[in-house]
């Protein structure tokens, strides 16, 4: 089932989320309904406060960025090609790596804005896959920067929190429209009230 993302200015997508257990109620069942929902949005990843839940969880498939982009050769010279899909759950970042670069990113929550945001090339991160096996592993290029857009999410920070005090007030106003529900996105999304 597609499930509606949460707009800029839900409380939800400012909170710390909270660990899960493997009993977490239907938790198969919201994996898949997020997997359809991202892929029906378009997007490279979905943490679950974008689908209005608290919970230290979400998906990445950066094959996508990828496949989509074809004739960029940057894009295809990054050294985590072909990407991954993975499923994280009550993930940890260990350490960041390598120097900071920049790279132009999005996010279903608020759309219609895209920004140059600077992020480390490298991270360690450990969690736990689907079947609450635990995982320690490194991934660097675009990969690790999806990982870290999804991993703010679950820490309750959004990618316009990097960016400088004027460039954040220009945008203000697209802000304001988001969470006022003037935007039009391909996708169901759910508004402040």
């Amino acid at each position: 089932m597609i499930l509606p993302i949460t707009a800029y200015g839900m409380p939800v997508l400012r909170k710390v989320c909270r660990d899960i257990s493997p009993d977490y109620p239907d938790l198969e069942k919201l994996i898949e309904d997020m997997w359809e929902t991202l892929y029906y949005s378009n997007g490279v990843g979905l943490a679950a406060p974008q689908v209005n839940r608290d919970i230290r969880l979400f998906l990445v498939d950066s094959t996508q960025v990828f496949d989509n982009n074809e004739d960029d050769d940057e894009v295809q010279h990054y050294p985590d090609k072909p990407g991954i899909k993975k499923v994280f759950i009550n993930a940890k970042i260990l350490n960041y790596e390598g120097r900071e670069w920049a790279y132009n990113e999005g996010c279903l929550s608020i759309p219609k804005v895209r920004e140059d945001i600077n992020r480390p090339e490298t991270i360690v991160i450990e969690y736990y896959d689907e079947a609450f096996n635990k995982h320690t592993e490194t991934f660097n290029g675009l990969t690790a920067r999806v990982i870290q857009h999804e991993y703010d999410h679950i820490e309750g920070k959004l990618f316009i929190d990097y960016l400088k005090p004027l460039r954040k007030k220009m945008l203000q106003r697209k802000l304001n429209d988001i969470s006022k529900g003037k935007v039009s996105v391909d996708y169901r999304m759910m508004f402040p009230k």
